[in-house]
């Protein structure tokens, strides 16, 4: 006798739902900044009624907390791609950090610049800081370096090379950045 298993529409309906906020969420938190978002902006972002936010996400932290989240989990896996697809090429990892931080800085720069007002916003609301901390975690993760402390000194240099890319006029290349990223990653080979 086969056994089938019942799919609930409602809960991938609401699924569906929240990550649609989220990423509507990123989206204002891109153009107005993390002070931008309140239920009903980003509510407009996603074309949903207002009560569609508070039902999935009773309190701002919440909606903030889900979408750090989110977006550290969608980083962990494109940086992930882009060892793997670094060791692929055989063009190294340092060639990969910097043109992943070339895109960053570049066309990706307003969301990097979104992701990185979340990042900051743990200093000041308890609520966000386990999900910046998973982030670093993650990262952490992917590196699989006998040298843990040194990795994590690695990680700090990166933001603030995001930091240092952020407020510049014009973004870095990935050719400007590849040394500098060679010189960080010296004492981890």
């Amino acid at each position: 006798m086969r056994s089938y298993r019942r799919v609930d529409g409602r809960k991938t309906r609401g699924d569906r739902r929240k990550q649609e906020i989220v990423e509507a969420t990123l989206r204002v938190i891109e153009r107005e900044g993390v002070a931008g978002v309140s239920h009903r902006s980003v509510a407009r972002e996603a074309g949903v009624p207002p009560a569609s936010i508070t039902y999935h996400f009773p309190a701002l932290d919440d909606l903030l907390v889900a979408t750090l989240v989110t977006a550290a989990a969608e980083m962990a896996a494109r940086t992930g791609d882009v060892i793997e697809s670094s060791r692929i090429k055989g063009s190294g990892p340092a060639g990969a950090v910097a043109e992943m931080l070339a895109d960053a800085l570049g066309p990706s720069r307003g969301r990097t610049a979104a992701l990185h007002e979340l990042y900051l916003l743990a200093a000041r609301r308890p609520a966000l800081r386990p999900a910046a901390r998973l982030w670093i975690d993650v990262l952490t993760s992917l590196g699989r370096q006998p040298d843990e402390v040194g990795f994590r000194a690695f990680l700090a240099a990166i933001d603030g090379m995001l930091t240092q890319g952020l407020i510049d006029d014009e973004p870095p290349t990935a050719a400007e950045l590849l040394p500098v990223v060679e010189h960080l990653l010296a004492p981890l080979r």
